[in-house]
Formats: C-alpha cells, sequence, structure tokens
C-alpha cells in the first residue's frame, strides 16, 4: 500500500524548509519501507517552472495499517501513522493545507532508483470499477533534456482535455532531470483511451525509446482506495461503489 500526501502551504519559505527538515525523521521511521520528498511543478504536470508552495511525499506503508480499507480514519491520524508526529506537527504549525491518497499498486514495471518500491508488479493486472491513478516517473538524461522538455507541453494539454481526466500533480526529486507526474482518470478504459489512442502521445512516447530519453523510468497504475480532501476523486468513488452493489 502506498500513500501520496499533496501539501500545499500559503508561502514558499515552509516547503523550502521541508525538504530539509523532513529528511531525518523520515529516515528514522523504519515502520514505512520507502518514502521520498518531492517538489512540484507548475500546472500539475511535467513543468520545467517550479511550484513553490507545494510539496508531496509519497511513503509505502504495511497493509497491515489499514486492516479494514473502510475504516474511519482522519487525515490527521493518516498523517501521523504515516509520517509522524514531528512532521505532522510541523505542517500544522505551517498551515499546509494535506490533501491525501491511499493508493493500491495494481500494476506496472520499471524502477526507483534502482529499487521495486511497489513490491513486484504485474504488467498487465486487469480491469477494475471506480478512479485509476497513474505515476510515470523518469529520471532523463542531461544529453536528452532539451528535446524532453520541448515535447512536455503539447502532452500535457492534451492530456489536461482528455475525456475523463480528473487532474494531475507534477512531482519531483531533482529539478530538470528527476520528474514524475500523477494522474487520476475516471476509469482504467479513459486513461487507457489518453495513452493508446492520441497521436501526439503516442509519438512522443516512440521518442523517449527510440532516442533514449532516460536512465530510468517507473510506470504504476494504482487502485485508488480512499482519499482526503478531494472532494471530486470521494464522488467518483462513491459513484463506483453504488454501481458495484447494484450488481
Amino acid at each position: 500500500m502506498a500513500v501520496l500526501f499533496i501539501i500545499r502551504y500559503r508561502s514558499a519559505s515552509p516547503g523550502l524548509f521541508s525538504m530539509a527538515l523532513f529528511r531525518l525523521p523520515l529516515w528514522l521511521n523504519k515502520k514505512i519501507s520507502f518514502w521520498r520528498l518531492m517538489g512540484s511543478g507548475r500546472n500539475g504536470t511535467f513543468d520545467i517552472v517550479p511550484d513553490w508552495k507545494q510539496w508531496s511525499i509519497m511513503v509505502v506503508i504495511p497493509e497491515s495499517w489499514i486492516a479494514d480499507r473502510q475504516e474511519t480514519i482522519s487525515l490527521e491520524k493518516l498523517q501521523r501513522r504515516c509520517l509522524g508526529d514531528i512532521i505532522s506537527d510541523l505542517i500544522s504549525l505551517w498551515n499546509g493545507k494535506v490533501q491525501a491518497l491511499l493508493l493500491e499498486p495494481k500494476e506496472g514495471h520499471g524502477l526507483w532508483n534502482g529499487r521495486e518500491v511497489f513490491g513486484s508488479l504485474e504488467r498487465k493486472a486487469g480491469d477494475w470499477e471506480g478512479p485509476i491513478a497513474v505515476m510515470t516517473r523518469a529520471t532523463i538524461r542531461l544529453s536528452k533534456a532539451k528535446a524532453f522538455w520541448k515535447h512536455v507541453d503539447q502532452v500535457a494539454q492534451q492530456m489536461a482535455g482528455a475525456p475523463g481526466f480528473i487532474t494531475s500533480y507534477g512531482i519531483g526529486e531533482v529539478p530538470f532531470i528527476k520528474q514524475a507526474t500523477f494522474s487520476i482518470w475516471e476509469s482504467k478504459q479513459a486513461m487507457q483511451a489518453f495513452a493508446y489512442q492520441m497521436h501526439e502521445h503516442r509519438e512522443v512516447i516512440k521518442k523517449t525509446y527510440a532516442e533514449k530519453w532516460y536512465s530510468e523510468e517507473m510506470f504504476v497504475r494504482f487502485r485508488i482506495i480512499r482519499t482526503w480532501e478531494l472532494p471530486a476523486i470521494e464522488h467518483q468513488l462513491g459513484q463506483a461503489a453504488n454501481h458495484l452493489s447494484a450488481q
């Protein structure tokens, strides 16, 4: 299981401080198997211009922490369980607005800094009801950075206007070269229609392989189990639950 926290501050300073101050508590937290502090790109996708007010934290947690996936757990309790008291208190002190998604990795391939951080996943795990989240992460070769950024805006604009698209977050560990897009779709079918039928997107994917833009890449699809402070996705999850109960 994984949790993605999206944190938005009123000014840039708390976010910059958090990148330095949060590392030690997360490193000392041996209950989580993986964590990453990441900045955000402007406009909710890959963007060469950072959004200094928005930051994110991805953690991989034991499934036993959410024994009943439908259990009622507050956002504050989730933060303290996953991030610890020090980080949760600092976010509150700095008036950070937090959104969170509880995610079940379902299918994918690739490595994150040389590791299968979400375990060994199937490339194709079948269909499921409800919203889907997709993380596309890459370490961009310095020699290919110019080509990569040249094509980003076109694909981002196509994605934002695609049927079934809900929202996206541009996140990354290192500006310009370690980047990821975390996008959310109404259904797996809607996501696949964009990924495989949109001409511009297909052409860019071909270029990434033909010209070897990336030294490392990872692609993971998640089932969204629960969200906090994300009304549009919560509505979609409710609709999916109603559809299943009616069957």
